[in-house]
């Protein structure tokens, strides 16, 4: 069904989108939908957004690796609802072959900003130096201190992406499907019947906001992909600011045994 959803929207390139809205400094709101709620919004976004589209293809897979220290100092910052707080990641774009090693960070004013340099896909698995040395100065030019964390890979995670950017530009939304976390032999996966849908805005209320909450679906908190697989996983002990998230995307069963 994601399929016909893509076909709804006009096309957009990579370069085109770009130039419109590169978001990488942001308010962003996260909904889990079922595909059918997906499809029901599909004719109020088409007329807002266009598809990224690169040579007729327009679902993409990614896969990330994201590192912690082994106190898992990043999730409980996200799990505490700390101001100054970070995620560490490498992602790989496999359709086109590209990695990058990302920071994700939050200012003063909730606003989420985002920096990468490009690494070797075959080497996405580890930070390399010039990966440490890109997060480190990434997080003292925003917090005005030295990042100290000795970060190693804790999980990784594969899904589909679709994304969508608005006509007149400043936004983006994206649909993610087909979600599955995994770290050693533990793995765990959303229904392919649901996707988490990711508007992204400079104030948070943005048009898609618009669109979805007006068929009466409204964004869940604590859906930080990197934290929910974390706890489905059961590789941290508390986890009660992302149980919503983890009931509506089915991973909330069983965390017991999984840990």
């Amino acid at each position: 069904m994601l399929d016909e959803f893509a076909t709804r929207f006009a096309p957009v390139t990579l370069d085109e989108m770009n130039a419109k809205a590169a978001m990488m400094t942001r308010l962003d709101n996260k909904y889990v939908l079922t595909v059918s709620d997906l499809m029901g919004a599909a004719a109020g976004l088409s007329e807002i957004f266009e598809v990224l589209d690169i040579d007729g293809q327009r679902l993409f897979t990614y896969e990330t690796v994201y590192f912690d220290d082994d106190g898992r100092q990043s999730f409980f910052d996200h799990h505490q609802g700390r101001r100054r707080r970070c995620k560490v990641r490498t992602r790989a774009y496999v359709d086109a072959g590209l990695c990058f090693v990302e920071i994700k960070l939050k200012d003063k004013r909730g606003v989420t900003v985002k920096r990468r340099i490009p690494v070797d896909p075959d080497r996405r698995h580890h930070l390399c130096d010039a990966g440490r040395a890109h997060v480190a100065g990434s997080y003292s030019a925003l917090y005005g201190a030295p990042f100290e964390a000795e970060l190693h890979p804790v999980i990784q995670m594969r899904y589909r992406r679709m994304t969508l950017a608005a006509r007149d530009g400043g936004e983006r939304m994206t649909i993610d499907a087909g979600l599955s976390f995994w770290w050693g032999d533990r793995r765990r996966a959303v229904s392919d019947d649901l996707v988490i849908v990711e508007t992204k805005s400079a104030r948070g209320n943005g048009l898609a906001d618009r669109v979805l909450r007006a068929r009466h679906l409204h964004p869940v908190g604590g859906c930080s992909k990197y934290c929910v697989g974390m706890a489905a996983l059961g590789e941290v002990p508390r986890y009660n600011r992302f149980l919503p998230a983890m009931r509506k995307l089915g991973l909330h069963e069983d965390l017991r045994a999984a840990a």
